[in-house]
């Protein structure tokens, strides 16, 4: 990463205080740009005392209050942005109303955001925090021996019978977004991170860390699931990049390491042997085959991935940190 590459730009981040979102804030903020920062609550010390207190954040980042569901509420961030990094999008599991929780938020939020980004001609290119979710969920079989790529997309149909509402929220929504981006002739590139881990800067917990703190805080099993993983600064890198290369064009699958859960447990019992670890699966049907994700794509954004195991430990050592688990 060059510092100092932003000197002078200023670029937006949607839904700011997320994951994703505040290293990429604090990766921007390195790299010398001016960060317009939208959170829903600017007032609540939770969502932004952990973006103020970073280097640079008193010379060159703003905060706006912003909201995926009001029309209109971003204009005063965009205007005279150079680019866009939309991340806000609601993601966890438990879901009651999938329409009003997930489906709503991700897809009229991604196309407010889009639309007030089509009013101003400063800005260059849009970069779409999707997700893996949105490319590798069809009737298509996946074994070890397919390899996912950026040409494939999720079925929303398949989506719906699965009952698989965030898939189907990301799906929608990147669809959404490349139809409206081709209408009004946006730059638009996407992101599509599978599991997302590594250390946390912000002080809540997020879906995917709380994944492999379910795990470590005395779950009797692991799920019988099969996902790609990847860490948190190779996804916000991505992202700068994405924005920075005039040639990044299209989707960029993001998975250093697709690992069933029981991968992810014997990784853990490896870095920390005096843990007490699951040791059987949630059901008693065979694993969830594992299959490839092409990294080649990935690879022209100049990321080298952090390895599985690296990852782990840094959301460990970061869940320690922030008190969510002792050992």
């Amino acid at each position: 990463m060059s510092i100092g590459s932003g000197a002078g730009k200023v670029v937006c981040v949607t839904g700011a205080s997320g994951y994703i979102a505040s290293w990429l804030v604090k990766f921007l903020l390195q790299r010398g740009y001016t960060v317009r920062a939208s959170v829903r609550n600017p007032s609540d010390p939770k969502k932004t005392n952990h973006l103020t207190s970073l280097d640079g954040a008193n010379q060159r980042l703003q905060l706006f209050k912003a909201d995926l569901l009001e029309e209109g509420s971003f204009d005063s961030a965009l205007e005279g942005c150079e680019g866009v990094f939309h991340t806000a999008s609601p993601f966890y599991h438990d879901v009651k109303d999938p329409e009003a929780e997930l489906l709503n938020p991700a897809v009229k939020g991604t196309l407010n955001v889009l639309n007030a980004c089509a009013k101003f001609k400063s800005i260059k290119r849009v970069v779409l925090t999707s997700s893996i979710a949105a490319v590798a969920y069809s009737r298509k079989p996946r074994t070890p021996d397919v390899v996912v790529d950026e040409t494939w997309f999720s079925d929303p149909e398949f989506l719906k019978e699965s009952k698989l509402w965030y898939a189907l929220s990301k799906t929608l929504a990147e669809d959404a977004a490349w139809k409206f981006a081709k209408e009004k002739g946006i730059d638009m590139v996407t992101i599509n991170p599978a599991m997302v881990i590594g250390p946390l800067l912000q002080p809540t917990l997020n879906t995917s860390a709380a994944a492999v703190l379910n795990l470590i805080n005395g779950a009797q099993t692991f799920t019988n699931a099969t996902f790609g993983w990847v860490n948190v600064k190779d996804v916000a890198n991505s992202h700068i990049q994405a924005f920075e290369i005039p040639s990044a064009s299209g989707r960029y699958c993001l998975v250093e390491t697709v690992a069933h859960y029981s991968e992810i447990v014997r990784n853990l019992r490896e870095l920390y042997p005096a843990l007490q670890l699951p040791e059987k699966s949630s059901d008693d049907k065979p694993y969830v085959p594992t299959y490839q994700v092409s990294k080649v794509k990935a690879k022209t954004l100049g990321i080298e991935f952090v390895p599985l195991k690296d990852s782990l430990k840094e959301t460990v050592e970061s869940l320690k940190e922030k008190n969510f688990v002792s050992f």
